[in-house]
């Protein structure tokens, strides 16, 4: 558990380096919530779009089963999939049950290990435009049953889901997610 924490005050601290403001916004033994913000040189549609369309190109493929960002698809609508091929079939990792595009989008299910445990996650990605920018913010809550709880998950899930941000951000950016 010390390895956990220690990694995550680490990828607190190199993510406001960069422009993400992140946190573990409440602990406790039954569940947690992290939450990042961003803000993108561009209209929310374009941010939204990024994010759903283009997934591939900034999720990291080390967080995938598939060990290929490609493989993962979004489908923006409510019962929509947050999907990933596999060679011989396939994971779903979220499902999509709202959807406005450029406002939110908000997705139901527990992301890489948290699918083994009795967990519920909720995803919700708000953004908010102002002028020619706009404001992406990510908050994941997770609630449920798992062996000795769930505070000791929630430094690994906020640095993964940092990580994730960043990238997403990097590529709006620069063009690049690397």
């Amino acid at each position: 558990m010390r390895h956990l924490l220690i990694a995550g005050a680490a990828a607190f601290v190199a993510l406001t380096a960069t422009d993400v403001r992140a946190a573990v916004v409440d602990v406790t033994a039954a569940g947690f919530t992290v939450r990042h913000v961003i803000e993108v040189s561009a209209p929310g549609w374009s941010a939204y779009q990024t994010l759903t369309d283009r997934i591939g190109t900034w999720w990291d493929p080390s967080h995938t089963f598939s060990g290929r960002s490609t493989n993962l698809t979004i489908d923006a609508r409510p019962g929509g999939c947050f999907c990933e091929q596999l060679p011989n079939g396939g994971v779903r990792h979220m499902t999509v049950v709202y959807a406005d595009l450029g406002k939110l989008l908000r997705l139901t299910g527990g992301l890489g290990p948290l699918q083994e445990l009795a967990v519920s996650g909720t995803m919700t990605w708000a953004f908010m435009q102002t002028g020619n920018k706009t404001t992406i913010t990510l908050t994941y809550a997770v609630g449920g049953y798992a062996p000795g709880g769930l505070q000791a998950l929630a430094p690994a899930v906020d640095a993964v889901l940092g990580a994730q941000v960043t990238r997403l951000k990097r590529l709006m950016d620069t063009g690049r997610a690397e």
